[in-house]
């Protein structure tokens, strides 16, 4: 019976693992060698060069979809290592994950906004105009994905937290999961708050947030979690 329950274990933090990779490796291409290459300081030159490699942007778009998509299996399965020790913050951490994701499904839409510009074929009189709003809606897609890892912040936090008080994984893990929340935190906050600020800290602030989500998912896909430390239930 233990047995079985080890390897049902194994196998769902392997399929957390994996799922987690998923979610690290979408959000780096598609900002890093999508759209970030592709927005430039004008509005006129982003606009050409998003014509010009029209399918790298849709492919951006299609993998930050998949990205979304792991996130659902990843929040579902480290809910069902948590709950039965620490309900009330298993529950929290797993709506902290959907709601980051809902947000940044709808805030995809923004996205398209240069594309649809660039099929309808407008005059070239109102081009000018069309090109500054597909600008801003990419601008509010970046302020958009700030409000969506604030959330996500929420749930590295608990994730972190979770890990620590469940011992499923080395506790280092948890202490470097909750510094990924705050470093995520920081970052929304300095764009909304200190734009200034986080020009200078950004993307460094991000890099503790990179080590320990890989670090995360790297443990769960090789090493799995440890089954006897979640028998127990424990109030949240």
């Amino acid at each position: 019976m233990n047995a079985s329950i080890d390897k049902q274990v194994l196998r769902s933090a392997r399929v957390a693992g994996l799922a987690y990779l998923i979610v690290i490796f979408a959000g780096l291409f598609a900002q890093l060698a999508v759209f970030q290459p592709l927005t430039h300081a004008s509005a006129v030159a982003t606009a050409e060069a998003i014509a010009t490699n029209g399918g790298l942007w849709r492919l951006g778009i299609a993998i930050n979809i998949l990205g979304l998509i792991a996130n659902v299996p990843l929040g579902v399965i480290l809910y069902g290592f948590f709950y039965r020790q620490r309900p009330t913050l298993a529950r929290c951490a797993l709506a902290f994950i959907l709601i980051c994701t809902a947000i940044e499904a709808g805030n995809l839409l923004l996205l398209y906004v240069p594309l649809a510009i660039g099929s309808e074929g407008e005059p070239l009189g109102a081009m000018a105009e069309w090109q500054a709003l597909a600008y801003v809606a990419i601008r509010l897609h970046t302020t958009g994905l700030g409000l969506a890892l604030l959330f996500f912040a929420g749930f590295c936090v608990l994730t972190g937290i979770l890990i620590f008080l469940s011992r499923i994984a080395p506790r280092a893990l948890g202490v470097l999961m909750v510094l990924a929340g705050i470093c995520y935190a920081l970052n929304t906050l300095a764009m909304v708050v200190a734009p200034g600020l986080w020009s200078m800290i950004s993307p460094g602030v991000l890099v503790p947030c990179l080590v320990a989500e890989a670090s995360l998912a790297v443990w769960l896909l090789v090493k799995g979690a440890d089954a006897p430390t979640m028998g127990p239930d424990a109030k949240s």
